[in-house]
């Protein structure tokens, strides 16, 4: 089941430069995904994985998803529900596994002025916006349509999978 955008959210808040082995600890990569974001944060923050909603938004600072490129750590917040993720800034690899999995990244300028606990609404129409239950209004980079529609369908895959599935490939007689 997925939320209205428009629902307000709960802000969880991490500082810069978290990197993938923060997100994706490597004493459980051998483990499932299940396993992994058990463990999800667990050095900034202790209560993160085990506290965390469905639909509830991480905001951090610059150079977030630094360090390997494991595809893990994107999966790992997506395991946990995590309906998006706002910071000013993302290592290159990070995002591109985060859409590929389906997991909506909003880069933000000023995603650092968004509060811990506070409660923000994702207005997702051309150019993004997260506003606060105070009035704030703050907006992000726009998000190329490709990339929204592979968040939309899930991922990559299920967006390959739509596009099979819409054009049958035809044999040979």
């Amino acid at each position: 089941m997925t939320r209205d955008p428009a629902e307000f959210r709960k802000v969880w808040r991490v500082g810069a430069n978290i990197d993938t082995d923060a997100l994706a600890p490597g004493a459980y990569m051998k483990h499932g995904i299940e396993v992994i974001a058990a463990y999800c944060l667990e050095v900034h923050r202790p209560d993160f994985a085990s506290a965390v909603k469905a639909g509830d938004v991480l905001v951090a600072g610059p150079n977030f998803g630094i360090g390997s490129s494991r595809e893990q750590a994107a999966g790992a917040l997506k395991q946990l529900g995590i309906a998006a993720v706002i910071a000013p800034s993302y290592s290159g690899l990070f995002f591109r596994n985060a859409f590929n999995l389906g997991l909506l990244l909003l880069t933000c300028p000023e995603a650092e002025t968004l509060q811990e606990n506070a409660r923000i609404q994702l207005d997702l129409k051309d150019q993004p916006q997260v506003k606060t239950a105070q009035g704030q209004i703050l907006t992000c980079h726009s998000v190329p349509s490709f990339l929204m529609d592979m968040v939309r369908a899930g991922g990559l895959v299920n967006v390959l999978k739509q596009r099979m599935a819409a054009s049958p490939v035809s044999t040979p007689s």
